[in-house]
């Protein structure tokens, strides 16, 4: 993988805890830094995910999915009657 430099400006509070994070972690300020980075872009993805969900979902469930999912409701009801109300792994 290519790597790219570059600067950036932070103030020195902020620099300097970076300092003691990266120590304390064990690697490199550049390593600290593009990791901050990632795990920012992979929040901010989750986030878009999360958001471009709920607005497919945003307008209920259609008829056929209702219907499935009376239809687990119902198989779940009849297994959980079959045990007594007891969950149990299969096999157990």
């Amino acid at each position: 993988m290519a790597h790219v430099k570059t600067a950036i400006s932070l103030d020195e509070s902020l620099f300097r805890e970076a300092e003691v994070w990266a120590e304390k972690l064990g690697v490199s300020r550049s390593q600290l830094f593009a990791k901050a980075v990632a795990a920012y872009i992979r929040e901010r993805e989750d986030e878009d995910l999360v958001r471009r969900l709920n607005e497919a979902h945003a307008d209920g469930l259609d008829e056929e999915e209702q219907e499935h999912l009376d239809r687990l409701w119902a198989y779940q009801a009849r297994l959980l009657e079959e045990t007594g109300n007891e969950w149990r792994p299969k096999g157990e």
